[in-house]
């Protein structure tokens, strides 16, 4: 299979980034080489898994349906389907093999992904599902570990998002359960929040790096002092094969970094890496929660209901060997990422984040907010 021009230049802007991982790409893998199959492999996390894995001398397959960048390691083994199996010819391409671990990265209702880890576990050792924070109960706790409630739905059977996508966190829990169902002892539940870097294709963080590259006044919600939570997407593939190579089982909140990250921090990276001259309005959460029309990635209001969305506890994850890169690194990593796609047909550059209008619409009516009155 050729890789074309455009396919190649996307991945490979995000690919020379990897090399400074936790695990050293060019190691040499300390454990007996693996085999790996990936449900998914072509988006964002999947990439930098099997760059990582096949760095580490294991041997990868994916299972999609082919038609998310189709063309990217042509030297992986691949099989194609669907993880609906109802849809076309569903799993039967699983029917046959064996792995020592899965890693299930596009699974988004508990029927498929009931249905891919039973028909796999009499054939692989492990299953590491990659779910989410989204999946605990809102509103999250303060300082929330691996033990806290989870989401639910009234029906269960349901396979919508819904309008709002008020679902998708139930959901998660519920294919969190019908893996573990599946494989009762060989699963690792992974939750992770935001997670960024080159490659991003939601434009969600990427949006800050490259707001303030250029420049003027920007406006940034709630307070330097509000926690944020990220990770690297290069920092979680990392660990996902170190978590297979040692054959770790649990559940994990993969959220980052290791200790505190304020959020005026992560900003003064992001202006640092983009036009130093660009200003920072800080507009307070208490204003920017009566706004509508304007939404800010990334950041969840320091407040109310949402006061523990950035604060959850990942010490059972640094305890099995997660490790992260300062967000400095990651900010500079994605803007220079970012504008490698700027020129590409049809790249991977959108971003989330507020128009420019309106955004100095906002900071008008910030200030006009708050002027004395009388």
């Amino acid at each position: 299979m050729t890789v074309s021009r455009r396919e190649f230049i996307q991945w490979s802007a995000a690919a020379t980034t990897l090399a400074a991982t936790g695990l050293e790409l060019s190691a040499a893998p300390a454990v007996k080489p693996k085999r790996i199959l990936i449900l998914g492999g072509t988006g964002f996390l999947g990439p930098a898994t099997i760059e990582i894995a096949q760095a580490r001398g294991h041997q990868v397959t994916m299972f999609n349906r082919g038609k998310t960048r189709p063309d990217l390691f042509p030297g992986v083994a691949r099989l194609h389907g669907d993880r609906d199996p109802k849809k076309g010819d569903g799993l039967k391409e699983l029917e046959t093999g064996t792995w020592d671990a899965v890693i299930d990265n596009s699974g988004y209702y508990p029927r498929m992904v009931g249905a891919s880890a039973a028909l796999l576990a009499p054939r692989a050792k492990q299953y590491l599902y990659i779910s989410s924070i989204s999946a605990y109960k809102e509103p999250n706790p303060e300082n929330g570990t691996e033990d806290a409630p989870l989401a639910s739905m009234p029906d269960p059977t349901l396979e919508t998002m819904g309008k709002s996508y008020e679902y998708y966190g139930a959901l998660k829990a519920l294919c969190e359960q019908a893996a573990a169902k599946a494989m009762p002892g060989r699963t690792a539940i992974i939750r992770p929040g935001y997670i960024v870097g080159p490659d991003d294709p939601t434009g969600r963080f990427t949006y800050w790096p490259v707001r303030f590259d250029k420049g003027g006044e920007i406006a940034v919600p709630g307070a330097p002092t509000d926690p944020v939570q990220i990770i690297d997407v290069r920092d979680l593939a990392a660990w996902l094969v170190h978590l297979v190579e040692q054959g770790t089982t649990g559940a994990f909140n993969a959220c980052g970094p290791e200790k505190k990250l304020p959020w005026g921090d992560l900003i003064a990276a992001c202006q640092k890496a983009g036009n130093p001259s660009a200003k920072p309005v800080w507009i307070p959460a208490e204003f920017v929660v009566k706004q509508e029309g304007v939404d800010f990635p990334i950041w969840a209001p320091y407040v109310g209901e949402t006061k523990g969305f950035s604060t959850w506890r990942n010490d059972r994850a640094v305890k099995a060997g997660l490790t992260f890169r300062p967000a400095s690194e990651t900010v500079k990593d994605t803007l220079a990422w970012y504008k490698t796609q700027e020129k590409v047909e049809k790249g991977r550059n959108k971003l989330a984040g507020p128009a420019a209008d309106a955004e100095a619409k906002f900071i008008a009516a910030w200030r006009e907010s708050a002027k004395p009155k009388g």
